[in-house]
């Protein structure tokens, strides 16, 4: 009796949390479109929103110069922070339970790291692949995440055979360095791009337009759906490779898909938003306290959350010393860094 009465009242738990998360995100998406310069009542949003994607007659009293800021600026530079802090979260929350740390995410892993080098080099050179045209920079994000992942794994084993997380952790962090020192290597050697660059490098989410969407809409697809459906997997590889090898799981396919689908969502984040640290750190970390390890409920939470916390941390960003808009990652950075220092020191049992 009494076991059935915590099963309810965690289930309980679980529910109200994906209640406030919900909430938390449809007040992050209205409050970012509606503020700024010129503000946009909610209902009108609303109602430009509904013309615009279901053909709704629109009001004749809604100023014109409202529709052309929510649609063309407001509501894409929205929607691409859900995007990009919906991946991040999710790719750390998948890092997390795979390597059963909660230090690990997609920058610690260097995975981070190695989208930015595809990125930068796509940037300084100009590239453009014949056939995939506009996609040519998150492929090779994704594709420079990839070997990065794999490289760190390699070398990891080479260190150590039983890869432990510790290793693999420190492992990223050496990674991540040596590829920060290579994309400080082509700043200096660049001319003209350095302006796009370093704008590029410091994280944001101006003025990128649908196009952008377009861009990561389907790699973030991909990856989640390749993640949910490893959920399961994810729960039992949280005990334990041998654990999970004992429960019949075929681990190292299952942690190949995963490591995989990880590295697309990051990849592609970066691509289109530049580096924004601490999300898929931060928020799978918060969210787990609360709603425990299962990840058939804690990865798409970390969607919610993570797409709504994004988009709160660019409203932060363009308003605070309006009208110069800070860098996105300098305000997740400013959030982050705290509780990076607060689980470390939790971790190690120096915190109360």
């Amino acid at each position: 009796m009494q076991s059935r009465s915590i099963r309810s009242y965690l289930q309980n738990k679980i529910w109200i949390t994906y209640g406030l998360a919900v909430t938390f995100l449809l007040f992050a998406l209205f409050t970012g479109i509606s503020i700024g310069t010129v503000s946009v009542p909610p209902m009108d949003i609303l109602f430009i929103v509904g013309a615009k994607w279901f053909g709704f007659p629109v009001p004749g009293e809604i100023d014109p110069m409202f529709a052309n800021i929510v649609y063309s600026i407001r509501l894409p530079r929205v929607l691409l922070a859900l995007l990009v802090g919906s991946s991040l979260a999710i790719a750390g929350a998948s890092f997390q339970g795979l390597l059963r740390n909660p230090l690990a995410d997609p920058y610690t892993l260097g995975v981070s790291s190695g989208a930015s080098v595809g990125a930068v080099i796509t940037l300084f050179f100009n590239w453009s692949i014949p056939f995939i045209g506009k996609f040519t920079l998150p492929f090779l994000s994704i594709l420079c995440s990839i070997i990065t992942v794999f490289l760190v794994l390699w070398f990891a084993q080479k260190v150590e055979r039983t890869m432990k997380v510790e290793t693999i952790i420190l492992t990223g962090i050496i990674f991540s360095s040596f590829l920060g020192s290579f994309i400080s290597l082509m700043i200096a050697l660049t001319g003209e791009e350095l302006r796009q660059i370093i704008g590029w490098l410091l994280g944001s989410v101006s003025m990128r337009g649908w196009d952008y969407i377009t861009i990561i809409f389907p790699f973030f697809l991909i990856g989640v759906v390749v993640l949910f459906l490893n959920g399961k997997e994810l729960n039992g590889m949280s005990f334990g490779e041998e654990q999970a090898h004992h429960i019949g799981i075929s681990v190292q396919k299952r942690k190949l898909l995963i490591l995989i689908a990880g590295s697309i969502l990051t990849g592609a984040a970066v691509a289109v938003s530049g580096t924004i640290g601490f999300v898929g750190l931060v928020i799978p970390h918060f969210l787990r306290r609360i709603v425990g390890h299962d990840h058939r409920h804690l990865l798409p939470l970390s969607i919610i959350v993570g797409g709504g916390f994004l988009v709160v941390a660019d409203l932060i960003s363009r308003t605070i010393i309006a009208p110069t808009e800070l860098p996105i990652g300098v305000i997740t950075a400013l959030i982050g860094a705290p509780m990076f220092a607060y689980i470390l020191l939790k971790k190690r049992g120096l915190s109360s």
